[in-house]
């Protein structure tokens, strides 16, 4: 690594974190910019048809890659909690005085998810199924027993899963009575009650309880990776962990006890999906804290210490502005110039966005500029 690059890292805080954090938001970017989608338009060969299938949310039950990144996501939030949390502590803000941070923080999160709704619908909405909006309270839920132990804060979480449990399978409303299908669940049922319509992709707004185990988790994971213990203890809890929750996670689907779904965050889901994402925090903490391996972190730390700003940008100004404009002088102009095929055309385009909008972050970051909520 050059001299020039270390001292452009972060100091005193977890670069993994940083990194983790900044491979998230890097891939949720360039599905806005539609690299996914591009790729799939090419109608790759096996296997990278198969490859490329894994960046789309599985349509029902099943896992794929990208169903990870939302839970990841929520996850680091609570990590991130946690550790800025504790730095506010030995500065004497005490749990109180921060509360009034972490209320309007959620507050502010809940607004700009449900006003991200309007803006793809082009008017004023009431949609509760953006993830900044369940982000809003389960960070308020995650910090209200950020103070208690280990075992609270894990069984807490348990409670929340068994509560989504318990609401699927004993409330079973006419229409609604089945509480593993698409759009006749007990999820979809309060979608009428809560906005009065059902997401046609079938997510649901009540994920926001099951879900809030992965940012309590998070929490947990971030007590650990700055507790006193070693190195190689934290990795090996970390990988245990992981392991247990993914048998636990895939023991329920293939026991035909609870499947995995993604769409309405099913407890398997939940397990299945912090495993994987535990598992990947240990190896990227392992590469980048402990073996140092940060030559190209400052790829991802620039994204990832912006996050929120990015994710908002690319979802907005990205979306219904930057992503036309440049592919009017990057996949399109190479088309009318040269006749290449559109489908070629459209992923240029997609790769250029991707790297503008990265390109963004870089700026923002040389000028030392993190936008907060």
């Amino acid at each position: 690594m050059s001299q020039s690059t270390a001292n452009q890292l972060p100091a005193g805080r977890l670069v993994s974190l940083d990194v983790m954090r900044g491979m998230i938001m890097i891939l949720l970017c360039a599905e806005s910019c539609l690299v996914f989608e591009a790729l799939k338009n090419l109608e790759p060969v096996q296997p990278f048809a198969a490859i490329v299938t894994q960046f789309f949310h599985h349509p029902w039950h099943g896992l794929r890659f990208w169903d990870l990144v939302q839970p990841a996501f929520m996850f680091m939030a609570g990590t991130a909690l946690h550790i800025s949390y504790t730095s506010k502590l030995k500065k004497g803000i005490s749990w109180g005085i921060n509360f009034k941070h972490i209320f309007w923080r959620s507050v502010k999160l809940f607004l700009f998810g449900t006003g991200l709704h309007c803006v793809y619908a082009g008017k004023p909405v009431w949609e509760l199924w953006n993830v900044l909006t369940q982000l809003s309270f389960t960070y308020l839920v995650a910090y209200l027993i950020i103070n208690c132990g280990y075992v609270w804060q894990f069984a807490f979480s348990i409670a929340l899963l068994a509560l989504t449990e318990i609401l699927y399978r004993t409330i079973l409303v006419p229409g609604f009575d089945q509480p593993f299908v698409e759009y006749h669940n007990f999820g979809a049922y309060m979608d009428t009650v809560l906005m009065g319509k059902i997401n046609s992709d079938g997510w649901v707004a009540i994920n926001a309880i099951p879900t809030a185990a992965h940012t309590i988790w998070g929490v947990l994971a971030g007590k650990l990776l700055i507790s006193e213990r070693t190195s190689a203890q934290k990795i090996k809890v970390l990988v245990i962990a992981g392991i247990i929750a993914l048998l636990i996670g895939f023991g329920l689907d293939l026991l035909n006890i609870t499947p995995i779904i993604k769409r309405i965050s099913t407890s398997s889901f939940v397990f299945a999906s912090a495993g994987w994402v535990l598992l990947i925090l240990a190896a990227t903490y392992w590469l980048v804290d402990i073996k140092q391996n940060v030559k190209y972190a400052l790829v991802f730390t620039v994204v990832g210490m912006n996050a929120i700003f990015i994710y908002i940008f690319f979802e907005t100004v990205g979306l219904h502005w930057l992503d036309s404009v440049v592919a009017i002088f990057t996949g399109d102009m190479l088309r009318t110039w040269f006749g290449i095929p559109v489908t070629v055309a459209a992923l240029i385009s997609a790769l250029a966005v991707w790297f503008a909008e990265w390109g963004l972050c870089y700026w923002l970051y040389t000028k030392k500029i993190f936008f907060k909520l």
